[in-house]
């Protein structure tokens, strides 16, 4: 079948060019040229390329002696020989193979190939350092990321109307962040030429006032890291108990000033590791590469924290709990819009849970879960003691379950919804113990918050003058309430194990659901390659 479909795209590729000449012939004898014919034959197994090319009329867009293309081939070198600072795949550009063959390409034939095979990788590095190099749902499906991909013809035809250099500048993400990770990475890149942070500390923890190698070992590589001022105390002594909370801080850890275990194990972690959490986060802005929206809310779930962010800044913040590291509930990663909340609201239990873990209990006592009503198809409450629930299995169970408003409704007394096909929304919660934990993944993945009524106070503030009388006086009532958001916002779920602080400050994070490896690992194979860089 492939035998078959090059020649017919060809013949094809063959048939525009015909009708290309036949309304403007280029010669006496009307004759295609040799140049013309060969881009048509290698454009042809690229639609959008050949697509491109048939609009011009087959002219040359790179291989040209004029000043245009010398600057057009001269702009794409140099992007491609810079590729590696934005953790690109370098080595599928062939940079090199490329400027080797602008020098010997004589043939109209040769050239015509070369001006194809400059047009792909042009395509193949914009795509890249615009919206990623991979497609994030072939990652991991709980990335359900709406990449904001461009037409591939609309790069070469805006290309060939702009300056080339101010095209390529145009193309990466223009956010604050991405530029903070790309000094970052420079920075990290810098640290492995110098051979990293030194020795790992040998010990599974430490505490303020201990003393010997191991103190001194951590003492130093605090010190590399710019927690610390130089020192030659062998002793855990109380600046270097502030260095480890300034560490644990920047670290997503509980600011003790004590080294354990987990705060171990973060010290320990190369420069490799940071390098290649860093690159991941570039590629995942570049998944955003679009507008999020003057005011929004960004959910961090490796970070634990939930943002409002206005024209750039967090104007308020929460920690969250997310979803369990458990078959379908881990949280997803998505964008949509928020359009009310939902004060006292009703718990209606979704099916994976009814089936899952309440049928279970009900067939062997009916009067399980008790706080839990049971409703038909209409919405009637349903008499446990006149069901036999051991005749239905998950798939023919008739029934509903909701838990009606109350302090101890597992949504608390406030949720935010922006309707989504994964039922995920943020809310309240009555266990409040498990904000004090490090590691916060234990919902069903929706997105519990601390401070719900902070949040809604927030988001009100925008469209009335005092919002928390009004709501603490419809929670008062006790009955389920819907407040529309008079300007929706739009929420961002993100998963980010590196990122950067308001003062440019950078912060790691645990890759709890283990995504970013996948990422990395598919970076890898993609061509991306750790480098050191001396200063």
């Amino acid at each position: 079948m492939t035998t078959i479909a090059r020649p017919l795209s060809v013949f094809f590729a063959a048939i525009a060019l015909v009708l290309v000449w036949a309304t403007n012939p280029v010669s006496a004898q009307g004759t295609i040229p040799a140049f013309a014919q060969a881009v048509a034959e290698a454009a042809s197994r690229d639609k959008d390329v050949a697509a491109y090319y048939k609009a011009n009329g087959y002219k040359s867009l790179w291989t040209g002696r004029s000043n245009r293309e010398r600057q057009r081939r001269a702009a794409l070198l140099d992007v491609l020989a810079a590729s590696g600072t934005h953790g690109l795949p370098v080595s599928s550009y062939d940079a090199a193979g490329l400027k080797q063959r602008m020098k010997t390409a004589k043939t109209p034939r040769e050239l015509g190939q070369l001006e194809v095979d400059l047009s792909r990788v042009f395509l193949d590095y914009s795509a890249d350092v615009q919206t990623g190099a991979l497609q994030p749902n072939r990652i991991d499906s709980a990335i359900v990321r709406q990449v904001p991909y461009r037409d591939r013809t609309s790069y070469l035809v805006n290309f060939a109307k702009s300056s080339p250099r101010g095209f390529f500048r145009a193309l990466p993400p223009k956010t604050t962040e991405y530029n903070a990770l790309l000094k970052e990475k420079l920075r990290m890149e810098r640290l492995l030429a110098k051979g990293g942070w030194g020795q790992k500390v040998p010990a599974k923890s430490l505490k303020p006032g201990e003393s010997g190698n191991s103190v001194a070992i951590m003492r130093n590589r605090l010190v590399a890291m710019g927690y610390l001022k130089r020192s030659n105390s062998q002793t855990y002594d109380a600046n270097i108990q502030s260095a480890v909370q300034q560490f644990q801080v920047s670290h997503g850890l509980a600011a003790d000033g004590v080294a354990g275990e987990a705060t171990i194990a973060e010290i320990n972690a190369q420069v490799e590791d940071r390098l290649k959490s860093i690159i991941v986060a570039l590629e995942r802005e570049r998944w955003m590469n679009r507008e999020r929206g003057k005011r929004h809310v960004l959910v961090n779930i490796p970070d634990f924290t939930a943002k409002i962010v206005d024209n750039g800044k967090v104007t308020f913040q929460t920690r969250s709990v997310v979803g369990a590291l458990q078959e379908d509930r881990p949280t997803p990663e998505f964008s949509d819009v928020m359009e009310f909340m939902v004060i006292n609201p009703s718990w209606y239990v979704p099916r994976s849970i009814v089936t899952k873990e309440y049928l279970p209990a009900l067939k062997k006592n009916p009067y399980a879960v008790k706080h839990i009503e049971i409703t038909d198809r209409r919405g009637r409450k349903v008499n446990r003691g006149a069901v036999n629930f051991a005749q239905y299995s998950a798939k023919t169970f008739p029934f509903a379950m909701r838990q009606p408003p109350s302090r101890g409704n597992a949504l608390g007394l406030v949720k935010f919804m922006f309707p989504n096909p994964h039922n995920i929304y943020l809310h309240d919660t009555p266990a409040k113990n498990l904000f004090g934990r490090e590691v916060r993944a234990y919902s069903h993945g929706c997105v519990r918050l601390a401070d719900p009524f902070d949040f809604a106070y927030a988001l009100l503030a925008k469209q009335m003058s005092d919002p928390e009388p009004y709501f603490q006086s419809v929670l008062a009532k006790g009955k389920e309430r819907r407040v529309e958001l008079k300007n929706p916002v739009p929420v961002h779920l993100i998963y980010r194990t590196a990122f950067t602080t308001s003062k440019g400050i950078a912060n790691y994070r645990r890759d709890i659901y283990g995504r970013d490896a996948r990422i990395w690992n598919a970076l890898s194979k993609a061509g991306v390659a750790l480098r050191a860089i001396q200063s």
